[in-house]
């Protein structure tokens, strides 16, 4: 399998191995803070759960990275990158703590939201000194591999860290205080990432002399200006937004099902029992993408795979329409999943090839912001479109369209640039 080959590959390199451990250990720590607030939001004895509450939760995780994003590349051409993560861990593991004694105190309100925006905008900084240090612990000829198995390996690992939160919250006592408990361990797991960030030494990871990034909202207008004019990598970005929007929907909808509709609302634990089995069929789902991908570009290219992720998609969530019980709620969720990652692969995949190198960096900050403000603006929506039980057929029908419609309008767009339909990808979640 080309994804267990690279992996291997790009793992013979020390300092690869040293940089991995540290986005291994910090995204498996955000796996647990993420189910944390996921039990104190939705899945507690004293709160509902609510559309507005859902996207207001989804509303506040990623924000940071619209507002944040496009100026963290600024920082990151002036300070150390191992600084960055060692210090970026650090004041995490503090903040965090900040948070259990909220928690603990059982102050759930507005002082909550922006202490965890907080925590969220200091991980931007993470995973963008993560995404610039690569080329300096792999050799050139990896670093697309390097760009391929560490992101997908990372998503694993804070589902694997969501996995064992999930679990040890099982163990511990029903409310608020059991949730700080979770958060503190979350805390220390931050600590433990700072703490292998130390293994690699100060200057190792750059700025070098020439480095530059993208430079604020400027860049993020530059890259747009720059995406017009490069119609195959327009037409892509476009399809994800639309992609994005419907896949926003139908997150804050899964949560509302998990909660209100399968299960009695009182019964938070069996609610969030089937949440935590939703999101790792999802999370297999991703993986699985990064397996099939590469073959299926081969075979059709990567606009190819594109519309037909869509339209598989599109057929997923019409089953759902009709026929909608927790064995199909569990296998849309792997499809739609694979559906996707796949789609993000191809996406990322031809912006790589289509943008010139000069502007990559301005282009992947637009990209950054497309990809989140699309899911914004589906939690905004979900607020008032999706019932409190998560269940509208009418909904889930609107969702297929989208789908659909998205497939249809990226084939015959696609379809003007021929050159792109027999490319085969090397997966880049």
């Amino acid at each position: 399998m080309p994804f267990v080959a690279d992996l291997r590959t790009v793992l013979r390199g020390p300092d690869f191995r040293r940089l991995f451990a540290v986005r291994l250990v910090s995204q498996a720590s955000d796996g647990a803070f993420q189910v944390a607030l996921a039990s104190l939001i939705f899945f507690s004895p004293q709160r509902a759960a609510t559309p507005a509450a859902a996207a207001g939760v989804f509303a506040v995780t990623v924000l940071p990275y619209t507002l944040v994003g496009p100026f963290a590349g600024v920082l990151l051409d002036r300070w150390s990158r191992r600084q960055v993560l060692v210090v970026s861990n650090a004041v995490r593991s503090v903040m965090v703590l900040g948070v259990a004694a909220i928690v603990a105190g059982h102050h759930v309100g507005l002082g909550l939201y922006v202490a965890v925006l907080a925590c969220l905008a200091v991980n931007r900084f993470f995973l963008t000194a993560l995404g610039a240090s690569l080329p300096h612990v792999v050799v050139r000829d990896e670093l697309v591999m390097g760009n391929a198995v560490s992101p997908t390996c990372g998503t694993l690992a804070a589902l694997g860290g969501g996995g064992v939160a999930y679990l040890l919250r099982t163990a511990l006592p029903d409310g608020d205080h059991g949730d700080a408990v979770l958060l503190t361990v979350s805390a220390a797991v931050y600590v433990a990432a700072a703490a292998l960030a130390l293994r690699l030494t100060r200057g190792q990871l750059g700025p070098d002399a020439g480095e530059r990034t993208a430079q604020g909202w400027r860049a993020v207008v530059e890259g747009a200006r720059h995406v017009r004019e490069r119609r195959p990598a327009f037409h892509a970005l476009a399809t994800i937004g639309v992609h994005r929007f419907a896949y926003g929907i139908e997150t804050i909808a899964t949560i509302l099902l998990c909660r209100n509709y399968f299960n009695d609302p009182k019964d938070v634990d069996g609610g969030l029992a089937l949440m935590a089995r939703v999101f790792v069929v999802a999370g297999i789902g991703f993986g699985v993408a990064a397996l099939v991908t590469p073959p299926a570009t081969e075979r059709w290219g990567t606009s190819g795979w594109i519309w037909r992720a869509l339209v598989g998609a599109a057929v997923v969530q019409s089953v759902l329409v009709g026929l909608l019980t927790v064995p199909v709620a569990l296998v849309a969720a792997f499809a739609l999943g694979v559906a996707a990652q796949g789609v993000k692969i191809c996406v990322d995949s031809i912006v790589q090839r289509e943008i010139d190198d000069d502007f990559r960096g301005r282009v992947f900050a637009f990209y950054d912001v497309v990809f989140n403000v699309a899911f914004v603006v589906a939690a905004a929506c979900a607020a008032l479109a999706v019932p409190a039980d998560g269940f509208s057929p009418l909904l889930f029908a609107l969702i297929a369209v989208l789908y659909l419609a998205a497939a249809l309008g990226y084939a015959r767009a696609s379809s003007r640039t021929p050159h792109l339909v027999r490319r085969g990808v090397s997966p880049r979640p």
